[in-house]
């Protein structure tokens, strides 16, 4: 998976210090600061864009971006959801640039679900597959913002106020949104199951 090492300048330090050293300019600060998130930033940028090279793209493309941006980051406390949302944003460029052909690739594993890791022994084992493949084909039908949002609160966590505070959105609405999203997710999963 996505790995950063950890410089022996850095080792031993907070995530407030190694902020602290990044936002002026230390690059070993920040790859530390990175070290436990990318797995955390990859599932998610994995939910939203379908395909493991994507994602890959879009977790190194807002790594790069958060990076450049960190001199502006206003409040530090406020670190995760302002990475979160740089991947989002990096997750739909990256979708609108490319141009979907009908290749579909085809992964090894999968590290959002690691039911698609292991070998069915029996018939029940079997259809928990075909119901994951079901998900995923459904999530799949899903445009990007529906995605982004249940990437976030469900694959990343965010409770619905930081999602609502990083949309610019009242709670309200983000709560509707999300709504909104479990619904479509239902009819592409029916959908599929036909």
């Amino acid at each position: 998976m996505l790995s950063v090492a950890r410089s022996s300048a850095v080792s031993g330090i907070g995530d407030a210090e190694l902020l602290a050293l990044a936002v002026g300019g230390n690059a070993d600060a920040f790859d530390a600061l990175l070290g436990g998130r990318l797995d955390r930033l990859f599932r998610m940028a994995y939910a939203i864009t379908r395909t493991e090279s994507d994602a890959r793209d879009a977790t190194q493309n807002a790594c790069v971006q958060a990076w450049r941006e960190l001199p502006r980051l206003r409040d530090q406390a406020r670190f995760d959801p302002w990475l979160s949302q740089i991947l989002v944003n990096s997750c739909r460029m990256l979708l609108r640039s490319r141009r979907r052909g009908s290749v579909r690739e085809i992964s090894m594993d999968d590290p959002v679900n690691p039911i698609a890791n292991h070998v069915p022994a029996s018939r029940s084992e079997v259809d928990g597959l075909s119901e994951a493949d079901a998900i995923r084909a459904a999530f799949a039908r899903l445009d990007v913002a529906t995605r982004s949002i249940l990437a976030m609160h469900y694959v990343d966590g965010q409770p619905l106020a930081e999602i609502a505070r990083q949309m610019g959105r009242p709670v309200g609405t983000v709560k509707w949104r999300l709504s909104n999203a479990r619904r479509a997710l239902e009819i592409a999963l029916r959908a599929e199951r036909r």
